[in-house]
């Protein structure tokens, strides 16, 4: 079973985050970065099912030079081997972009499952499964707290407010998961020293075959158009009930625009 788990460098979530002035992406590099949260379980559960049926593991991660760090902490929890796409003309690519870039590189690869986190801490889009299937044609599996690969088929159980749903698809497919489907190891000095020699394979996007025009802010169909800073916290007001309490809290609701 080979399966390719798309991991992704984010800014720490316990980081101040802020916005650049210039060109109203994201400000990477004044903060300290970490692999995504939920793409450790991602990583986790393609190890498990590696372990189970052999195989081998692969990470996908498209970021700067800078994503390497990500690239060999997955590594380090026992994946075999890594793609890096990058290029300068990615900065600032939407995730219609980011999954077009992506879907290119996977095309080239040889699969039979696909897992992703189910959503970025830095964007919180949760679509990346879901546009990759799409660009594929390959089934989407997406939720998953559980999932069970036999032969040409994949099942999971897919997280719902009130329970559980059982999805089925053929491979090679999509799967995206929630963190309650595992708990991720962590690296051991043993793993984190092999990851220095396992093979990392970077690519461009010449070498993906894609223009760079297709990608990056300027040719981006999202973009942020204005932003401002959270103002800083004011103190509270008080209402006094002197009998006409419930109209003034009703007052002040409307003036914020609760009612």
């Amino acid at each position: 079973m080979n399966i390719v788990v798309l991991v992704k460098q984010v800014p720490d979530t316990w980081a101040e985050r802020k916005l650049n002035e210039s060109d109203k992406t994201l400000d990477r590099a004044s903060v300290d970065v970490v692999m995504n949260e939920i793409d450790e379980y991602a990583v986790e559960e393609a190890l498990r099912i590696k372990e189970a049926q052999g195989g081998e593991v692969t990470i996908l991660t498209m970021g700067p030079e800078r994503a390497v760090e990500t690239i060999r902490k997955a590594l380090s929890m026992g994946a075999d081997k890594a793609v890096h796409l990058v290029d300068d003309a990615l900065k600032g690519s939407d995730a219609l972009q980011t999954s077009a870039a992506l879907a290119k590189v996977l095309e080239g690869l040889e699969y039979d499952l696909v897992i992703v986190g189910s959503e970025a801490t830095d964007s919180r889009m949760a679509i990346m499964g879901a546009l990759l299937s799409e660009r594929l044609g390959q089934p989407q599996l997406t939720g998953a707290r559980k999932v069970t690969a036999e032969g040409g088929t994949v099942t999971i159980e897919r997280q719902t407010d009130d329970g559980y749903a059982v999805v089925q698809g053929s491979t090679p497919a999509i799967i995206s998961v929630v963190e309650k489907i595992n708990e991720p190891r962590y690296p051991s000095f043993k793993g984190i020293m092999a990851a220095k020699s396992k093979p990392l394979d970077t690519k461009s996007l010449a070498d993906i075959g894609l223009d760079g025009s297709a990608v990056g802010l300027a040719s981006a169909p999202s973009q942020v158009v204005e932003f401002s800073t959270k103002p800083p916290r004011q103190a509270g007001q008080i209402v006094k009930d002197e009998g006409d309490g419930g109209s003034k809290i009703a007052e002040f609701l409307a003036t914020q625009k609760f009612v």
